[in-house]
């Protein structure tokens, strides 16, 4: 939806084939940064209201702070904290609302796709065909479009999962505008403010290692409550006043480092491009960021002409890659060293992370930096 929009704005005709019959999100749980809620707002999506501002902090089980995210004055005062916390559901609303209907087709199955100098054909499920001058592949870390452009590639098992839920029922405990990552020696236990179509509440989720192969528990909510035993309040209390519906769990997965992105008349946005695991908390947010900035550098580019399409998706992709591979190979690494680590050597990490800046600077310190980069480079 955001490449949908961004190369609207730049003044060229869209389409988006959608597999499914409706538009639907891929989950319920999302926290998004500013730069793409800047994004949003440049492509001319509502984001009055949209989400909780929060400040963000790790800490240990004892409760003692580790990571305070620092973000400039400025960047507090204009999105009033770091992670914004928020559901999807009302992300896609605010998003379809700002997309043309007859710019969606729905049922749409693409099987095969094939380009020449001239156009790129998408051959269908129902046996039709249709030319376009441009593909964007915005289809997921199973993308078609991707294994069509640069072969396949497995999987990159993350052996971790995630359980994540949210209520909007008040639990003791909590404070407002408040984002807090808790660690034990081997699970992960978060909760964060968020706001949903005008009402506040909280969601949370657990994070442990798991056999990815394991069929998922019976009683979601349950695993979720037996992994937070230990953690403080209001952790528990959260999971204990979540509805079993509004919990979902997923295994942690990510694909090998494209490269490049683009090839002829396609390119690749989203997870397509650079799937990531939640520890970068930055998926949907570098999905958003792309579609922007790829509509950026289709501005007054002449789609038939295929030197100037080569030349603009490059000067899209290439800007893009060393930002998007040093957020996923970090979630990569922070999976590793929190759920992963010997548990010999785990005393050892407890004590540097405890006791030492280094985890303020990976991740307290060179995160604002880098929104701050990314919030420098999108026009308001």
């Amino acid at each position: 939806m955001a490449a949908a929009l961004g190369i609207a704005q730049a003044g060229h005709d869209v389409v988006v084939y959608e597999r499914y019959r409706e538009a639907r999100p891929a989950g319920n749980i999302l926290n998004l940064w500013p730069p793409p809620l800047k994004a949003l707002r440049s492509l001319g999506v509502d984001t009055t209201d949209l989400g909780a501002p929060t400040d963000t902090e790790f800490r240990n089980l004892h409760g003692k702070v580790r990571v305070h995210v620092k973000l400039d004055a400025e960047v507090k005062r204009d999105y009033g904290g770091g992670f914004i916390g928020l559901l999807r559901p009302e992300l896609y609303e605010r998003m379809l609302a700002a997309i043309p209907q007859d710019m969606l087709r729905f049922n749409q199955r693409v099987d095969r796709i094939r380009q020449d100098d001239r156009a790129v054909t998408l051959h269908f499920a129902d046996g039709h065909t249709a030319e376009h001058d441009l593909l964007v592949g915005a289809d997921g870390i199973d993308s078609l479009v991707r294994r069509t452009l640069w072969g396949d590639a497995p999987k990159r098992e993350h052996r971790l999962h995630v359980f994540g839920g949210f209520t909007l029922t008040d639990v003791p405990g909590t404070r407002p505008n408040m984002s807090v990552l808790t660690h034990s020696a081997t699970v992960q236990g978060s909760w964060t403010s968020i706001r949903h179509r005008g009402r506040g509440g909280h969601q949370w989720w657990m994070l442990a290692a798991t056999d990815p192969d394991a069929p998922a528990p019976a009683d979601l909510r349950a695993a979720a409550a037996l992994l937070a035993t230990g953690f403080p309040a209001p952790l528990p209390g959260l999971i204990e006043a979540t509805d079993p519906a509004h919990v979902q769990r997923w295994v942690l997965r990510d694909r090998p480092r494209l490269k490049q992105w683009s090839k002829g008349r396609a390119t690749l946005v989203g997870d397509a491009a650079h799937p990531t695991s939640p520890y970068a908390a930055y998926g949907a947010g570098m999905s958003i960021e792309d579609g922007y900035f790829l509509g950026k550098v289709l501005r007054g580019v002449d789609l038939t002409d295929l030197t100037a399409v080569r030349a603009a998706l490059q000067a899209y992709e290439s800007p893009r890659k060393p930002h998007t591979a040093r957020q996923v190979q970090q979630a990569w690494m922070l999976g590793k060293v929190f759920h992963h680590t010997p548990a010999l050597l785990r005393p050892l990490r407890d004590l540097v992370f405890d006791h030492t800046p280094f985890l303020q600077r990976v991740a307290g310190d060179t995160n604002p930096k880098e929104i701050n980069k990314q919030l420098a480079l999108i026009e308001d």
